[in-house]
């Protein structure tokens, strides 16, 4: 090999890599405790980063049907986009509140009402155990106790969960406040990119050309354009689906005459926003919701919902969100329950579009390979039936 500036540089970027991450692996819990430290600085802008790209979605329909023809009023097409974007999800979050908070008061006055009946059913009780009221006041006599230790132990642990509560109370409301100052400070952050977005899309098409190679700056590109398309699609793609599920929910429920049918709608559309698992959850609790009236009803729900689950599972996902990503239905499975893992529920919305890219790169690069090396495509294409 000819050795030349070029291979000694690349030579000394390969020893140097090698040393720190020898060096990383022996010092993991301070490169760990670092990159925490990193995180929580950049915590804000990740997240205003984070809205700003959901909220980009919508806002770029509304801006697409905003003054498409005139030439004046084009510098306030943006700006009002993004007003009415806001105005859109927060009369969704609101609408939802206003029909889940009244179904959730309900059930509590349901649950309420039913508690003098079980304290009764729980003296009645009580009552058929005064037979045996003699053999357990003997029992209790023969039994030593020492009160005034266990007296003392009461009062030591009383203190240490006064101490710990204070402490963890503490703890909590340094929490909520950081977690505020985070939201708020990500979302003004969310506001500056959405009214930029094309000028700091331009000054980081300079950054790429400027630092890397042509060749691998268009490639970079290439695959931000790819991520950016799946990812807007994903995420479309599973707000339509959750709509739909919802509406079918309360259709149904309404046919069946069953309690709670807008609420449980709601529930479900909201947690369907969660891939695969997600409309499990509002099952659970429109179940818990409606047993409290009646359980047969409930039954009926259940019934119902694995029905229609079988419908939106096998129809309307793959349709909706399925083909809007390009994964198949194992891998959208395999990317749920390692993003669940990893990251809960924000790696189960997060990995479907990440392996959804990383599936179209790998396939692309599969392709070129085999036109490459000119692997006739009867070598990989399905085998035709054997004859019996």
């Amino acid at each position: 090999m000819e050795w030349n500036k070029e291979n000694l540089k690349g030579l000394l970027l390969v020893i140097c890599g090698g040393v720190a991450f020898y060096c990383a692996l022996q010092n993991l819990p301070a490169v760990a405790a670092a990159c925490g430290w990193v995180l929580g600085i950049l915590a804000p802008f990740l997240l205003g980063a984070a809205i700003a790209f959901i909220l980009n979605v919508p806002m770029r329909a509304i801006e697409r049907h905003l003054y498409p023809n005139a030439k004046r009023g084009v510098s306030l097409r943006r700006p009002l986009a993004l007003v009415l974007t806001l105005v859109a999800v927060i009369g969704v979050l609101t609408l939802a509140s206003c029909v889940i908070g009244p179904g959730v008061k309900d059930a509590v006055l349901s649950i309420a009402g039913q508690v003098p009946a079980a304290l009764d059913r729980l003296q009645e009780q009580l009552m058929s155990l005064e037979q045996y009221l003699p053999q357990i006041e003997g029992v209790v006599n023969s039994l030593e106790i020492d009160w005034k230790s266990l007296s003392q132990k009461a009062i030591q642990l009383a203190q240490s969960w006064g101490g710990s509560l204070l402490s963890t109370g503490g703890g909590l409301i340094g929490g909520v406040v950081s977690g505020v100052s985070t939201f708020v400070i990500g979302l003004i952050f969310s506001f500056y990119i959405l009214l930029q977005k094309e000028k700091l899309a331009r000054q980081g098409r300079q950054v790429l050309y400027g630092l890397l190679p042509v060749k691998r700056a268009d490639r970079a590109l290439e695959i931000l354009r790819l991520a950016n398309r799946t990812f807007s699609s994903f995420l479309s793609g599973q707000c339509l689906e959750a709509v739909i599920l919802g509406t079918l929910f309360v259709v149904a429920m309404t046919v069946f005459r069953l309690p709670y049918a807008v609420l449980v709608g709601v529930l479900i559309a909201l947690t369907a926003l969660i891939p695969i698992v997600g409309a499990f959850i509002g099952c659970g609790v429109g179940a818990l919701l409606i047993a409290v009236t009646d359980p047969w009803k409930a039954l009926v729900f259940v019934i119902l919902f694995l029905g229609l689950q079988q419908i939106e599972g096998n129809l309307i996902y793959p349709h909706v969100v399925g083909s809007s990503v390009g994964l198949p239905s194992i891998w959208v499975l395999a990317a749920v329950t390692l993003g669940g893992k990893l990251m809960g529920v924000a790696g189960m919305l997060f990995f479907i579009p990440l392996c959804s890219v990383l599936y179209a790169l790998f396939r692309d690069f599969v392709k070129g390979r085999l036109a490459e090396k000119q692997v006739p495509a009867a070598k990989w294409q399905d085998l035709p039936p054997t004859k019996k």
